[in-house]
């Protein structure tokens, strides 16, 4: 299928012209004018998006181990423009997550029909400081625990892309060496100190998970793991791009503290794409009121938005354009080791795009060059 007039976001930036899609991958990607094929009229596209932090939506939560409940989440996403996603488990007893391991692994190896690719697992918890639990259940915090994370890793496959781990705790540093040899290590849920963040970094990790959010805020003489992750280069962070968990300011700030290793997520939850109400996390209640969700306790839970919107919240934030795109598709496809198949339009991988217009409304989907 030959697509023409097209406004392109490609590796190298905007390019009008077309692209052929043979086999659910993109066979040629060109600039120019071509004579034949679907007329796109002008209209924008762009990769499919890649959300690395998700629990879940539509009521459904991967740590629910509920297969049909992570189809009905895929499903919501592959609608907003999310092509592929990382589920993303809580702070839970190992049996639990291993039971939702697995229902990630029957999507991975078998995509339903009009639903994102399930592409990682990202095991957030259990090894976590009490102090910044946040959200997470404390009653399942663990010391981080090697032996324990491998039988979950190899049940599942190898499909754990990413795993958190707070530096400061007892045994950080020698998980980290480890685990970095299966997966991305991230630091996560921490009050550690700069030095012990640099330890961290220094072992092996090489991620932040949901910047500013579950760590010390970042100070003049206390620069902690914010200050240690924006001088390793290597370090990619997260951010939550909701406008309630990150100020739009703290939102340019962190694009300027990391160049070009911002990583945008969702970190939704099942009340995403829901009514507000009562909902559950981890064992926990959560209270969903004009899209925030909190505990009952009043600390903020997780999001109700999807990627999509985030990505847009980014650009209205003033974060330019391609900065926000980038850190929506091939940035999180790299955390996770997909981008050799997803994260952007090139020549031989899937053919997974977003048909928008000039303000980025999503006009229609597509996934493995089928439109949903």
């Amino acid at each position: 299928m030959l697509y023409t007039n097209a406004r392109i976001f490609t590796p190298k930036g905007f390019v009008l012209g077309g692209f052929c899609v043979e086999d659910g991958r993109f066979a040629e990607v060109c600039a120019g004018e071509r004579l034949a094929g679907i007329d796109m009229h002008g209209a924008t596209v762009i990769p499919g998006l890649v959300d690395i932090h998700t629990h879940g939506a539509m009521g459904a939560d991967f740590s629910d181990g509920d297969v049909e409940g992570l189809k009905r989440m895929a499903a919501h996403l592959a609608s907003c423009g999310v092509t592929s996603f990382a589920p993303t488990s809580m702070t839970l007893p190992y049996e639990t997550l291993a039971a939702a391991f697995r229902t990630g692994v029957e999507l991975h190896k078998n995509r339903p029909a009009g639903c994102a690719r399930v592409m990682g697992i990202h095991m957030e918890g259990p090894y976590f400081s009490e102090k910044k639990k946040g959200a997470q259940n404390g009653a399942y915090l663990k010391l981080p625990d090697f032996e324990g994370f491998r039988a979950l890793y190899e049940g599942c496959g190898g499909l754990v892309r990413i795993v958190d781990v707070a530096p400061e705790l007892e045994g950080a540093a020698a998980f980290t060496e480890k685990a970095k040899a299966l997966c991305t290590v991230s630091v996560a849920h921490t009050d550690a100190s700069y030095e012990d963040a640099k330890a961290a970094y220094a072992a092996g990790a090489s991620h932040l998970t949901h910047l500013y959010n579950a760590m010390p805020p970042i100070h003049h003489r206390k620069p902690g793991v914010i200050g240690a992750a924006s001088e390793c280069e290597g370090v990619t962070a997260e951010l939550i791009c909701d406008g309630l968990h990150v100020h739009p300011s703290a939102v340019r700030m962190a694009f300027k503290l990391f160049p070009g290793r911002i990583c945008l997520i969702s970190d939704s939850l099942r009340c995403c794409g829901m009514p507000d109400g009562e909902y559950e996390l981890g064992g926990q209640q959560v209270f969903l009121a004009d899209s925030v969700a909190k505990l009952s306790d009043g600390t903020i839970a997780g999001a109700a938005s999807d990627l999509y919107a985030d990505m847009k919240n980014a650009v209205a934030f003033g974060v330019p354009v391609e900065e926000a795109i980038r850190a929506a598709t091939i940035r999180p496809a790299r955390e996770i080791g997909c981008q050799d198949e997803i994260g952007s339009i090139e020549v031989g991988k899937l053919a997974d795009f977003v048909i928008c217009d000039e303000k980025l409304n999503v006009l229609e989907v597509c996934i493995g060059g089928e439109m949903l």
